[in-house]
């Protein structure tokens, strides 16, 4: 069996759907479950059971400081060897982003996965597109953003999902390899260009402060997080190409431009009732 972790969040339920779409029999585990998911939660380390599961889909965690990803990492995978899992896939970050803030709890869980003694396959995952989209910030019938003329080799999150059902799907044909999945470089202006408005570059500490001091809801590990992918993008660390994505679908890769102007798009303020009927 194919068990897909993280499969209510946005990378595992499309992993999910992309390995049943190909008719493949897989489920999927989450602290927070769907009807026929597994409950699995990482923080429960002794309650973490993964019986009967044949490949392992771990989706990273990443949504927490990097001790608490990589005791969650660590859980699993002591879970996996416990049940006799047979492959473990993870999905990392791209060899270009080792200088972001959060690429050490991906480092640090590739070298678990290496020493677990498992079969494994490691999918080191560019940024998607819908992030770089999504980043962009609106104002004046613009938008701003302290990217600079730099470029971010994107991916869109479906074609990420569809690599990993590929991999899962024929796991030994992959074993102990390491696939570096990215996309086409865009920049903001040209993301500003489809949207049919300017793009004015911001400094990355005005940047900052608007993290920390106009952007409610965020922990507090994400401005600095945030900042470096910034900073990265800027300064052209994350805009490396390889043949890895495509090769892996048999396919092109989605239009990342696309899909990040779309991710604007739906960013986008929309008039008050109050002005649209003037």
């Amino acid at each position: 069996m194919i068990l897909v972790t993280g499969a209510s969040g946005n990378l595992g339920s499309t992993t999910l759907a992309a390995l049943r779409a190909r008719g493949i029999a897989a489920t999927g585990g989450s602290r927070t479950p769907g009807g026929g998911m597994r409950h699995l939660d990482f923080d429960d380390h002794a309650g973490v059971d993964l019986a009967g599961v044949s490949t392992l889909v771990l989706v990273s965690a990443g949504y927490a400081e990097d001790d608490q990803v990589v005791g969650r990492h660590t859980a699993v995978l002591d879970a996996a060897v416990r049940a006799g899992v047979d492959h473990v896939v993870y999905t990392s970050l791209t060899g270009a982003g080792d200088h972001l803030g959060f690429a050490l709890a991906h480092r640090a869980t590739e070298r678990l996965v290496r020493a677990s003694g498992l079969p494994w396959t490691i999918l080191r995952n560019g940024l998607y597109a819908e992030l770089f989209g999504g980043l962009l910030m609106w104002a004046d019938n613009g938008v701003e953003s302290p990217f600079g003329d730099g470029a971010l080799a994107a991916v869109s999150r479906q074609d990420l999902a569809e690599a990993a059902a590929i991999v899962a799907a024929d796991p030994v044909r992959h074993s102990g390899r390491v696939h570096d999945l990215v996309g086409t470089p865009i920049t903001a202006g040209q993301v500003a260009h489809r949207l049919g408005v300017p793009h004015r570059t911001i400094g990355l500490g005005e940047y900052r402060r608007r993290l920390l001091d106009e952007t409610p809801g965020l922990l507090p590990f994400q401005p600095p997080m945030l900042a470096s992918i910034a900073t990265g993008i800027r300064h052209g660390f994350l805009d490396d190409t390889t043949p890895d994505l495509a090769e892996l679908l048999g396919r092109p890769a989605h239009d990342p431009l696309a899909t990040a102007v779309a991710a604007a798009s739906a960013t986008k303020p929309r008039p008050s009732r109050k002005r649209a009927a003037r």
